[in-house]
């Protein structure tokens, strides 16, 4: 979760994901579910120190695409995201989830979508499904925002996610999901890339005020809440 504008693209890690979206696997049906992880992989920046890495190494933690409340500085799950293509078309997701760093299983998680053409109309709308993590990867930063109505502030993470997911449509592609917070390198964005077949929404919009949109959120889960 950022509040000013991202410095770069993530073309090169959707990059990576465009050619995960040629698998040829049957994709999943629609809707939140548990699946299997097999490529899972979790690197924490030495930044951090090597207590949090042996620590979170195999710890859950929560992704969201987040909504922010401006006037009282406070972060909520429930918001959109959205990325372009290079025509200028665009796709917009919701969704949250849960997965193990570095883990096998216990992949969960989904939400909506809705693909725009160049004139700003709708071309096509349904669920996707977390089908796989492919990689997380924490980076430095702290929380900017007083409030946080998804977990404590001390649990909230920068990082890298990238995930394997799959259509209502019957089309597969990757999220990839990137949260800067204050304190992260500038190499970190905010916001979103996505694959839909073979279409790659490379670029992810500017999460800067007054817009509430394209923002995300890491969080580090408890036993409890494990």
């Amino acid at each position: 979760m950022k509040t000013q504008k991202p410095v770069a693209g993530l073309v090169g890690i959707a990059l990576v994901g465009l050619a995960l979206a040629c698998d040829k696997n049957p994709p999943s049906a629609p809707g939140a579910s548990k699946i299997n992880a097999s490529s899972g992989q979790f690197s924490a920046s030495k930044r951090e120190g090597d207590r949090r890495s042996a620590r979170e190494e195999d710890q859950r933690f929560r992704w969201d695409i987040i909504s922010v409340d401006f006037a009282t500085g406070t972060l909520s799950a429930g918001g959109v995201a959205s990325a372009d293509a290079n025509d200028g078309s665009k796709i917009t997701f919701t969704g949250s989830g849960t997965f193990r760093a570095g883990g096998e299983d216990e992949v969960r998680g989904g939400g909506t979508w809705e693909s725009f053409d160049m004139a700003g109309t709708s071309t096509g709308k349904g669920t996707y499904r977390v089908r796989e993590l492919v990689r997380f990867d924490v980076a430095p930063g702290t929380a900017p925002l007083p409030n946080d109505n998804i977990g404590a502030l001390a649990d909230e993470r920068a990082g890298l996610l990238v995930l394997r997911i799959s259509y209502s449509d019957g089309s597969g592609g990757v999220l990839v999901a990137s949260c800067h917070l204050v304190g992260s390198p500038k190499t970190l964005v905010e916001g979103v890339t996505i694959s839909k077949g073979f279409v790659g929404f490379l670029q992810e919009l500017p999460p800067a005020p007054p817009g509430n949109a394209n923002r995300t959120s890491f969080h580090l889960l408890s036993e409890e809440e494990d």
